[in-house]
Parts: C-alpha cells; structure tokens; sequence
C-alpha cells in the first residue's frame, strides 16, 4: 500500500510539474520567440516608449475631441470582462440603455438617436472590445469635427486608414480599432 502511495504522489509531482510549469514554459518560449509583440499583449507606445494600452482592450475615452468606444462591462459594475446576460426587458438593462442614448443625445446633438449604429449602444460579448464599426465612427465625425477643428474630409480619411477588413478576408465584419484611431486623430492635431 505505502509503494502505491509513493508512486502516485510521485506521478503526480512528476505531472504537475510537466503539465503546470514546464507546458506554460515551452509554449511562452515559443510565443516570445515568434511573435513577441502578440505575446506581450500587443501594447501600444507613446514616443518616450510609455505603454498607453493595448490592441486588444478597449478603453473609455471621455474627450469630446476623441472618438468613444462600445460601451464597458468595467464601466458599468467593475466586474471585469464577460457581460450581463440580460434580456431586453431587464430593468437595468433598460436603464443603461436609457442612459447611453441621454449620454448620445447630449454628446451628439447634430446625429439623431435613430441613425446611431447599434454597437455603439451594447458592449461585446467580452465587455472589452477595441473596436466599432466604420458606422459608428463615421456618426461621430460630427462631433470630432466640432470639438477639433478638424474638417470631416481629414477624419473620414483617418477612419477609412484604421479600417480593417473581414479576417482573412472571410470572417468577422470590418472593424476600426479606436485607440489607434484617436491616436491619429491626436496626431493630425499636432500638425496644425
């Protein structure tokens, strides 16, 4: 019975350490070797080399000058990323809801409620999405343009630039990555 023991704590030692350690090791190794940017979490720098955020997550940008993101799963309950799976006639759907369109209205007087591209209004299925639909940020160019100075030619320019398309020209829908959008947007700023 003791040698049955001993080997299975072995065994499990052994695989513990094989499984948990040295699988994680080998396959950080190799991200890091072929693609390192992707593996570091495809951080974005600033020119003295500051992290300003990432690809991949979305942030809140509140500067009527920039252009706003999905709606937050952080931004509502803190909770991290994943959504609420609510359904439409949830209260507090319904409330956050009614608040994103008042926050609309208020930021967008000149674009009605009507023509705002859903995504604009519900978050992703992770809460952390980085990315709008070319509608939504072609909606807020009224906005940009007022609160820049930046005429609506130059920021249709900018968006069309951080447009990507279909992944592998099949999946998903184009998509424009807000961080790197309104990272140009400062950029055309700073020429002026």
């Amino acid at each position: 019975m003791g040698s049955h023991l001993f080997k299975s704590l072995r065994l499990s030692v052994v695989l513990m350490l094989l499984c948990g350690l040295g699988y994680h090791l080998l396959v950080t190794g190799i991200a890091q070797a072929l693609v390192p940017y992707q593996a570091n979490g495809s951080l974005i720098l600033n020119e003295q080399q500051q992290v300003i955020g990432s690809e991949l997550i979305g942030q809140n940008f509140n500067d009527p000058g920039l252009f706003h993101g999905r709606i937050s799963s952080i931004e509502h309950d803190g909770s991290g990323s994943g959504s609420n799976n609510y359904a439409p006639s949830n209260e507090d759907m319904m409330n956050r809801t009614k608040e994103s369109i008042a926050k609309w209205q208020a930021e967008n007087p000149d674009v009605p409620v009507s023509e705002v591209p859903m995504d604009l209004m519900t978050n992703s299925g992770s809460g952390l999405d980085p990315h709008i639909s070319p509608e939504a940020a072609i909606a807020q160019i009224p906005r940009i343009e007022k609160n820049t100075g930046l005429d609506a030619a130059t920021i249709q320019t900018l968006i069309e630039k951080n447009t990507q398309g279909k992944e592998w020209g099949i999946f998903g829908e184009p998509r424009v990555n807000v961080l790197k959008l309104n990272l140009d947007v400062l950029a055309e700023l700073k020429k002026e």
